[in-house]
């Protein structure tokens, strides 16, 4: 395997492919459908091609291409199951790993950062890659003091790879919108490509981990590694033994699901209102369970890495969240639709009835409804299907909804954190996270005024 390509001519061709082969397979189901076979049969043949096409072109490639891959996958519980079966091993390769580069550019890298003396930091150092992500490869090494380290180093070009995948991909979503119904690309690739420069940026990543793991240094549910060393295109934090969510959802038991599924609803909701972060990259690969030797997973706590990409929120979410949540589960139709309009989630040029406005609200917050809730992609794909058919009511209301800038990011992370939920199929106790950790959804609390996020300029 080369080197991560970085001329945009190399990476432009692979990426045009995409939307040519999706072409290609088409005219090869025509030839099928003419042939006598069925088109529901075709329809699944060309859905498993493209993907296994498209998600091995974004490994490949790294970079932003990747990224959106990764961001994709936790939607991937919203498929069909005759659909996601077939290739929802394809979809979970891009949480762990990717194509490996040269030990020689690793090398390269680590002497230009760290110094010529870069092997003097470590007692060891292992050259095969523990991980390989979107924009950077992992090594475990023993640091000097001999402390268990991960060393992240970045890829060469990582930057102008991912400005340039986004932009591509940005012109190809009519042909990715089919692998995830119900669910819009075409914001996800912006949303991703405004934050490229703060996830280049391992200045800013070192400082938003140093943040979270003081904040939860000692906590009994969650584990943080600490920053050991930082430098461009460099990041040495404490290694992080445990056991991969991925693994998890491909074979864990009822326990460890849900305890997995209870600690990472507490940690999308406490974490953002404890640090004043949102942590922004809810895939399984950036998740583990950890033992701490305790045979019982209910002693069980949870690694969270990769901080490259938070969202600022010094003053926690939104409270408008958790009223419109508490106000949506009471039934108060015009309460809410007049918050919504208020928050610009209904635009001043558009007027819907808040009654139909809450029946389609109230199956989406369903698992905050009850003492606990069974996460499934049954329920998911019932969600996005509801939402998909352009035949529905709930489709014909989506379409005149609108999403603030301001709360895209909070809404994709906690849409992929329901997604990763389902994929784990974990029973959890939602209700209580919400009380716990999102202002404004207790009844005795205060109404707020409603206010938005200030939206956040990525650095320069």
């Amino acid at each position: 395997m080369s080197d991560l390509p970085r001329k945009a001519i190399t990476r432009t061709a692979k990426l045009a492919a995409l939307p040519l082969g999706f072409a290609g397979r088409s005219a090869w189901g025509l030839g099928k459908r003419i042939g006598g076979y069925s088109a529901d049969l075709v329809g699944h043949e060309l859905q498993h091609r493209t993907a296994e096409q498209l998600f091995k072109v974004l490994g490949e490639l790294k970079g932003g291409a990747m990224k959106f891959g990764q961001a994709l996958s936790v939607f991937e519980s919203a498929l069909p199951e005759e659909i996601a079966g077939p290739y929802r091993a394809t979809l979970t390769k891009l949480q762990e790993a990717a194509p490996p580069m040269p030990v020689g550019t690793v090398h390269a890298v680590l002497a230009e950062r760290l110094g010529a003396g870069w092997r003097d930091l470590f007692t060891e150092f292992d050259d095969k890659p523990s991980a390989a992500a979107s924009i950077g490869q992992v090594h475990r090494a023993v640091w000097h003091d001999g402390r268990a380290v991960a060393v992240k180093v970045q890829y060469p070009g990582a930057g102008e790879a991912l400005i340039s995948d986004l932009a591509q991909l940005g012109r190809f979503v009519r042909v990715l919108g089919p692998l995830v119904p119900g669910i819009d690309t075409k914001p996800l690739i912006t949303e991703l490509r405004d934050r490229v420069a703060e996830e280049l940026d391992y200045a800013l990543e070192a400082e938003a981990q140093r943040a979270y793991s003081a904040e939860f240094d000692g906590d009994p549910a969650v584990l943080i590694p600490e920053v050991v060393h930082q430098t461009d295109e460099v990041l040495i934090t404490e290694w992080l033994d445990g056991v991969p969510l991925a693994r998890v959802i491909a074979d864990g038991s009822p326990a460890e699901r849900d305890r997995a599924g209870q600690l990472l609803a507490r940690f999308l909701f406490s974490g953002t209102e404890r640090t004043g972060l949102l942590h922004a990259d809810p895939h399984p690969g950036n998740f583990r369970l950890v033992t701490d030797g305790h045979p019982d997973p209910g002693q069980w706590r949870l690694g969270v890495l990769d901080f490259g990409t938070v969202d600022r929120l010094p003053e926690g979410l939104p409270p408008m969240i958790g009223t419109l949540l508490r106000m949506t589960l009471d039934g108060e139709a015009d309460a809410v639709y007049d918050m919504l309009c208020a928050e610009g989630f209904v635009k001043e040029t558009i007027e819907l009835d808040p009654g139909e406005v809450l029946d389609y609200l109230l199956p989406m917050i369903e698992p905050a409804r009850g003492e606990s809730f069974d996460f499934s992609r049954e329920w998911m794909r019932e969600q996005a299907g509801r939402v998909a058919d352009p035949r529905s009511a709930a489709h014909q209301l989506a379409r005149q909804l609108n999403l603030p800038p301001s709360y895209l990011l909070i809404y994709r992370v906690t849409m992929g954190t329901i997604g990763v939920l389902c994929q784990l199929g974990a029973t959890v106790r939602l209700r209580d996270e919400l009380e716990d950790g999102v202002p404004g959804f207790l009844r005795d609390e205060e109404l707020p005024e409603t206010r938005s996020p200030e939206p956040k300029d990525s650095p320069s």
